[in-house]
């Protein structure tokens, strides 16, 4: 059995990214697993800010923040996967951007979000730059993992590209906005996206005055494995990464496609920074 321990931190960000990496290292007092995955808008709330204000203080790859969890990356011999702000070209918009860190302290991997929230009223290109690439398919040694970033779990296709590409888990940082069915609206996604890809899926939530909470982690098969329900915690799970396979044999749903009928534009995403 290739046994994968994640841990899922959920919690609110503060103001700024000096605050927020306090309550962090209060939040966490011990790593064992394997990888450990952040919610979206880590750093800060980016909400309660003007758009020049998130760009200014927006720190990107070379940051104290992404050097924190480079430095815990090291001492806890494990991978991270975190969020950060990243200053565009076109200020005053950042990119929301995933980092994943592997265990010696260097970057394994980017994302930028590429399908950005303008829904429910919110606009998200108000502050946000979309990414023009998928997540890269970074081996863990454990597992094949990839990064999708809150909104984009509602688009299917970017999860059938990370399966066909051999991605077994796919992660996402969420900072998911409370409303109306919203909690269930996001387990009935997480499990959609894993059962028609038979993969698993984690998703790390922020949670305070605007966001659900309600991280969740689940099987190929859909079924929902973890709910962290509400308020800030740090929680790890070991889940068994041969299920993939074993799902895979009974529901070949990736075989099957009728690519004579229809096909995705596949390309590979590039694994440097």
């Amino acid at each position: 059995m290739r046994e994968l321990r994640i841990g899922v931190l959920q919690f609110s960000s503060l103001t700024n990214e000096s605050e927020t990496l306090v309550k962090i290292g209060k939040l966490i007092k011990e790593v064992t697993a394997d990888i450990v995955i952040l919610p979206e808008y880590a750093p800060f709330n980016i909400v309660r800010l003007r758009p020049e204000e998130a760009y200014s203080m927006a720190s990107g790859l070379e940051g104290e923040f992404v050097k924190f969890f480079s430095r815990l990356a090291r001492e806890y011999s494990s991978y991270f996967v975190i969020t950060t702000f990243e200053k565009s070209l076109e200020p005053p918009k950042v990119y929301n951007t995933a980092v994943i860190i592997r265990p010696d302290g260097d970057i394994a991997g980017i994302y930028r979000k590429t399908h950005l929230f303008d829904a429910y009223g919110y606009r998200e290109s108000d502050y946000i730059m979309p990414g023009k690439e998928v997540s890269p398919v970074v081996d863990t040694g454990k597992a094949k993992i990839a990064v999708a970033i809150c909104f984009d779990i509602r688009f299917p296709e970017l999860f059938r590209i990370y399966s066909l590409n051999g991605a077994e888990l796919v992660v996402i940082p969420s900072a998911w906005f409370k409303g109306p069915l919203k909690e269930e609206t996001l387990s009935f996604l997480a499990r959609a996206r894993a059962h028609e890809n038979t993969i698993y899926v984690a998703v790390a939530v922020q949670y305070g005055d605007e966001y659900t909470g309600r991280s969740l982690v689940v099987d190929p098969w859909g079924t929902q494995i973890l709910d962290l329900g509400v308020g800030e915690k740090y929680y790890e799970l070991d889940i068994d990464i041969d299920l993939v396979s074993e799902v895979r044999r009974k529901l070949p749903v990736l075989q099957l496609r009728r690519t004579d009928l229809y096909s995705l534009h596949l390309w590979a995403a590039s694994d440097s920074k």
